[in-house]
């Protein structure tokens, strides 16, 4: 059995049931994990009080900090410990038996592999999300214009990316050291894919791993008509942001680092155009809203909105 010490961090809201299944998960790896942090940002559905009644768990209960704030949070705190590696995820998805054992085999194979990433399946089926490349010249084109396919991840056993996603990247701790804590203050979105960069800038590889498979939740929104629209519009914002940040920040001209958001911002002005005649997800408003959001993200004004 692989002697490595592994601290687990899950980031957690208002997700009680949810929760209790990926703690179960962990629980059960094949590969016993030496420490599990939970990082609560504020439920309020009950989750404190189920945590606040476990043992074994290492519970931090804090303000809705938003996800970059929760990895920042967990990854500071299990990178204290006496560690190898620590493994991150969302309270949505859910490593099988064998996940940590299985990472793990293939991360210790190659000494310059600093993130090692599941195979996520969504209703049995592959999902991705993560970048191969990441388009920082052409401020003209989709920064994420060249995204993994599921075909990928089933044909090889690892496949190299440079943006991930907070579900199951297993760290390698000198990765932290080297490179810091996820970026607090983009609150959601991007704050995966600017940790995996940086560590591929450092020198190291990102992979995803074929055979460490974990299942990710399928939500179906139960959601008001207008609860969807208000929950998109503020995502939106974000993305928006975020992106012209990321783009200010590692651009490769002038051109990317003030315009990189430009074309997701153009397609919600069309999308925002189109509703006006056929419904009412958008108002004129928010072309302000949208062209501000990128503005901010270009002056690198952060935080939570």
């Amino acid at each position: 059995m692989n002697k490595s010490i592994v601290v687990a961090v899950v980031v957690t809201y208002n997700r009680l049931n949810l929760l209790q299944r990926v703690v179960g998960s962990l629980i059960g790896q094949s590969k016993r994990l030496d420490k599990i942090y939970i990082i609560n940002n504020g439920s309020t559905d009950g989750t404190k009080e189920w945590l606040d009644g476990q043992t074994g768990l290492n519970v931090i209960h804090q303000e809705n900090v938003g996800g970059s704030g929760g990895f920042y949070r967990g990854i500071k705190e299990a990178s204290k410990e006496e560690c190898d590696w620590i493994w991150c995820m969302d309270d949505d998805v859910f490593p099988r038996e064998d996940c940590l054992e299985t990472l793990l085999n293939v991360a210790e194979r190659h000494e310059k592999l600093g993130i090692v990433c599941p195979h996520r399946l969504m209703s049995g089926k592959t999902f991705v999300g993560e970048a191969k490349t990441l388009n920082l010249t052409n401020p003209f084109s989709d920064m994420h214009n060249d995204m993994l396919t599921a075909q990928e991840v089933e044909s090889n056993e690892t496949v190299s990316i440079v943006g991930m996603a907070f579900e199951g990247p297993l760290i390698r701790k000198e990765v932290v050291e080297k490179v810091g804590l996820p970026n607090k203050e983009l609150f959601i979105l991007y704050d995966d894919t600017d940790y995996s960069y940086r560590a591929v800038l450092a020198g190291y590889k990102v992979v995803v791993a074929r055979d460490a498979l974990m299942d990710k939740y399928d939500f179906q929104s139960n959601s008001s008509y207008r609860e969807d629209k208000m929950k998109n519009k503020w995502k939106l914002a974000y993305h928006i942001r975020n992106t012209a940040y990321f783009g200010h920040r590692y651009g490769k001209n002038i051109l990317v680092r003030h315009f990189a958001a430009m074309p997701f911002l153009l397609h919600m002005y069309a999308a925002i155009t189109f509703n006006f005649v056929k419904g009412h997800k958008y108002s004129f408003s928010d072309y302000g809203l949208f062209w501000k959001m990128m503005r901010r993200g270009v002056r690198e004004e952060l935080g939570k909105m």
